[in-house]
């Protein structure tokens, strides 16, 4: 009988890429015969539409209520954000921790590298209370073990996932018209405005490629700023004189649009201000998609592009990227060089692949569980840890 379970997240129709991933490796667990209930964390989101989450919580204290039933899984995943959970830094998921008595598998989305107090008390809690952590990237894994004291055996490196885009057809000619694609929850740092500001210097290539920039704006930046990011870049577009080639979709596109839209698109750009960035989850399925890539040098651009499967620039350097750019819409053998490389990786970051992954780690851990004693009504955490 295969074990149960517990899965807590923000889930759709909650708008972020958390939401999205649960979603995504939970229904890749379940495809290999693993019992999932979603556990949904909604903050002040309303629960909508109907979708297959077991329970549906506002913050820690609907949980705390709720722990005979969360305890009566085999194991519980927790997915961390810094904002997901409330309380200082997001501190109720230390409270959440405190009280769950069967295995826990903390996945890390975000390593802070420079943390404030209170994030370091939060993220080495995590670290702490959790049987199993999952870092998304070596980059990421790295980052944990630099600036957090972690057990070496209870550190585990699980790619963040990505559709498997074999299933669409995309050509390796170029359009017409060349296509760029950023894509993503529009917000500040997403270094847009270099890759405008990177077209209108490629006077000398005809025809000027279309740069799609897909997503609608974070829906904590317009609670905060409104739209002014995006009102900026397309002022921006306009007074380089590119606006003609710079296409915004302003839209939150469910998975089989977004597929469509990625797989239409000739080459991607991604060029992140943040040089720190650890996991990208739009870098991943942009290799998965078969590339080619221009990315910004963020850690796990680095480690994932950096053998000539992508093309690295400088940060907030148009010139960069339009070198790039130009390399890419010029230069056939590159191209094919580069989906060659994407094309060898692409599958390993499948979530196909993600969820045999992680049920094999839940299994290795509920199996453990399973042979040792409960003490006391309570699980032994320094049981379930593997061997020095």
């Amino acid at each position: 009988m295969p074990s149960r379970i517990a899965m807590i997240s923000t889930y759709p129709p909650t708008q972020c890429g958390i939401a999205t991933f649960a979603r995504s490796m939970s229904n890749a667990m379940k495809n290999f015969g693993q019992h999932v209930d979603l556990i949904r964390i909604s903050g002040n989101d309303p629960v909508k539409a109907a979708h297959p989450a077991a329970k549906n919580h506002f913050g820690a204290d609907g949980l705390l209520e709720n722990m005979d039933t969360l305890n009566g899984y085999d194991a519980v995943i927790i997915q961390h954000e810094f904002g997901i959970y409330g309380g200082p830094d997001g501190d109720e998921v230390l409270d959440i921790l405190s009280n769950i008595n069967v295995p826990v598998v903390s996945i890390v989305h975000t390593v802070v590298t420079a943390p404030t107090n209170g994030q370091r008390r939060v993220m080495q809690g995590l670290l702490d209370r959790s049987d199993a952590s999952v870092a998304l990237s070596h980059s990421a894994a790295d980052a944990i073990r630099k600036n957090y004291v972690v057990d070496a055996s209870r550190l585990k490196v699980i790619p963040h996932g990505s559709p498997d885009y074999g299933q669409f057809s995309r050509p390796i000619g170029f359009h017409l018209r060349p296509r760029i694609l950023t894509w993503g929850l529009l917000s500040e740092g997403k270094g847009i405005e270099w890759g405008i500001t990177a077209l209108a210097l490629l006077q000398d290539v005809d025809p000027l490629p279309d740069y799609y920039i897909v997503g609608q704006t974070h829906p904590k930046v317009v609670a905060r700023d409104g739209f002014a990011y995006r009102e900026k870049l397309e002022k921006l577009a306009i007074d380089l004189n590119v606006r003609e080639r710079v296409h915004f979709i302003d839209a939150y596109l469910d998975t089989e649009a977004l597929n469509r839209v990625i797989n239409s698109a000739d080459f991607y750009l991604i060029p992140y201000d943040n040089d720190v960035q650890v996991t990208s989850g739009v870098l991943v399925e942009a290799i998965a998609a078969g590339g080619p890539v221009i990315a910004t040098r963020f850690p796990h651009a680095i480690e994932l592009l950096g053998d000539g499967t992508g093309a690295l620039v400088d940060q907030k350097d148009p010139d960069s990227i339009a070198s790039a750019i130009r390399l890419m819409t010029k230069n056939a053998a590159a191209r094919a060089r580069m989906r060659e490389l994407t094309a060898r990786k692409g599958p390993s970051f499948h979530w196909s692949q993600i969820g045999i992954s992680m049920n094999s780690l839940s299994h290795s851990l509920t199996r453990k569980q399973s042979q040792f004693a409960v003490l006391g009504g309570l699980r032994a955490p320094e049981l379930l840890r593997e061997p020095a």
